[in-house]
């Protein structure tokens, strides 16, 4: 039995605390429920009462007004929803809340495979680069430098569509660079991970979070320090962040050479010498990706998530292709603009395909899109799954390719099994033009959550009385218009944040 005193209490005439989920150095967080809402789940923070100066209070206002604006220009940034002041004149703000694993807890089992990481690098930049471009506060655009990168402060959700998404935590020392503010002459951070210029306490901009992503993203790849201090006070961190030399990674991680190179380009002791944007960090990260891509480097997933905007590969791309690429459009199916879904049958499994026939051009743009997936079911009048596949180009638009499987049928239920089990299927294009042989082939994956809910559905289909399949798919159809917009907005904010136009997928 929990005896904190805010435990069930009813906060602005809104927010039931329900439980304290999380506690530090700044204050406590509770899991709360938004009453107003409807009952919503969302997460509330309190200041510490051992830290209510004026001066703690301003800071914690100005963390939740940073966190809010730019959690309005990032998914990648957690947001923040409320602002208030309790009965105690304790400061409180409300915020999204999320379920998910840090870094820390991550890295902890295990160094991350190398194409995870790059996603999940990748998107880190993305919610720094918002930051470090900046938010509009006292009329004037400031940039922010949050001056706490650490694993503990990243966080990886699981998105139903997307899999692995970063949210970037605690902007509780961010620094607002204010034209008008002289710069605190003071040191604030986490030791292990300032940079040589933040132990100095000298003003700071966006380079110091860059060498502080450096050494997590050597965690990242190897679950240890990059570099090691004689002992773990200010001055044998200060000793190491400014003279020590980052260890080499080991061969036995596997770690990619030009991946080493560009962690320990960001580990360089002068901001100089470090790459001088996250937006400069994302190209060399694309550049990577694609390089090992084109050497059809084969990472193992065994045991590993999928990640948020990389297909995983079933097979080599080698094998991919020539298999995929030898298949024929069906005989009693019309030459049109049409999706189905077939189950490919090799020696080794039967992997699960859509088959698509769009114009040439149209196919060409969608092997440069976003690709996204979701599912919806719905047991009356009749057991039948939506399966929904999205690809997102910024010109041409969404390309929606959605599907029915009835889960009355020993083949739907089969095809739906199978996509909870292998949590990934194959895209086949086929041209209007010359519609003979396949012109092209990707892989889209399944979150996990997802996987593991397809084959819930699977069973419970099979306990289900049928009805009449047509009106189910009419309510889905209806259902999938509605989440149109949703999807879209989502799809539209990953592509503005990649401000590229290399595939992200």
């Amino acid at each position: 039995m929990m005896t904190d005193s805010r435990h069930r209490r009813l906060l602005a005439n809104r927010y039931q605390l329900i439980e304290l989920v999380g506690s530090g150095a700044m204050g406590q967080v509770y899991r709360a429920e938004d009453k107003l809402l409807g009952g919503v789940t969302v997460a509330v923070k309190f200041l510490s009462q051992t830290l209510l100066s004026n001066k703690m209070k301003e800071r914690f206002e100005r963390e939740a007004t940073i966190s809010a604006l730019l959690g309005e220009r990032s998914m990648h940034i957690v947001k923040v929803r409320d602002y208030g002041i309790d009965e105690k004149e304790i400061p409180f703000y409300v915020m999204e809340f999320l379920q998910g694993e840090s870094l820390s807890e991550i890295i902890k089992v295990h160094p991350i495979e190398v194409d995870r990481f790059l996603s999940l690098a990748r998107q880190i930049c993305f919610g720094m680069e918002s930051a470090h471009k900046g938010i509009m506060f006292q009329g004037e655009l400031c940039p922010i430098v949050h001056r706490d990168i650490k694993p503990s402060n990243i966080l990886v959700i699981q998105d139903s569509g997307l899999g692995d998404l970063v949210k970037i935590l605690d902007f509780g020392i961010a620094k607002l660079m204010l034209s008008s503010e002289a710069q605190t002459q003071s040191f604030m951070g986490t030791l292990a991970y300032c940079s040589p210029e933040q132990m100095e306490g000298k003003e700071l901009d966006n380079r110091s979070d860059i060498y502080s992503l450096g050494i997590l993203m050597y965690e990242m790849v190897t679950g240890q320090m990059p570099i090691h201090p004689e002992n773990s006070s200010f001055g044998g961190w200060y000793e190491a962040h400014h003279y020590a030399k980052p260890q080499p990674i080991s061969p036995e991680f596997k770690v990619p050479q030009e991946v080493g190179e560009l962690i320990l380009k960001c580990l360089a002791k002068s901001p100089a010498d470090r790459p001088q944007s996250v937006a400069e960090l994302v190209h060399l990260i694309e550049d990577i990706d694609n390089n090992l891509k084109e050497k059809n480097i084969s990472h193992s997933r065994a045991s590993q998530p999928p990640t948020t905007f990389q297909p995983k590969e079933i097979k080599p791309q080698s094998l991919l292709s020539e298999i995929g690429l030898s298949t024929v459009w069906p005989k009693d199916k019309p030459i049109q603009k049409i999706v189905f879904p077939n189950l490919l049958r090799t020696p080794e499994k039967d992997i699960i395909s859509l088959w698509v026939m769009l114009e040439q051009q149209d196919i060409v743009t969608r092997m440069s899109s976003i690709r996204y997936n979701q599912f919806l079911f719905l047991t009356s009048p009749h057991p039948m799954l939506l399966w929904i596949t999205v690809l997102y180009h910024p010109k041409q638009g969404p390309r929606w390719l959605p599907c029915y499987l009835d889960l009355k049928t020993s083949g739907g239920q089969k095809l739906a099994r199978l996509l909870g089990e292998t949590g990934s299927y194959w895209i086949l294009f086929f041209a209007l033009e010359n519609p003979d042989k396949c012109k092209q082939v990707m892989t889209s994956t399944i979150a996990p959550s997802q996987c593991k809910t397809l084959k819930e559905w699977a069973n419970t289909a099979q306990t289900l009385k049928p009805g009449k399949p047509q009106i189910t798919k009419r309510i889905l159809k209806e259902e999938l218009e509605k989440l149109k917009p949703k999807i879209l907005t989502k799809l539209q904010s990953i592509r503005a944040e990649a401000m590229t136009d290399v595939s992200i997928h």
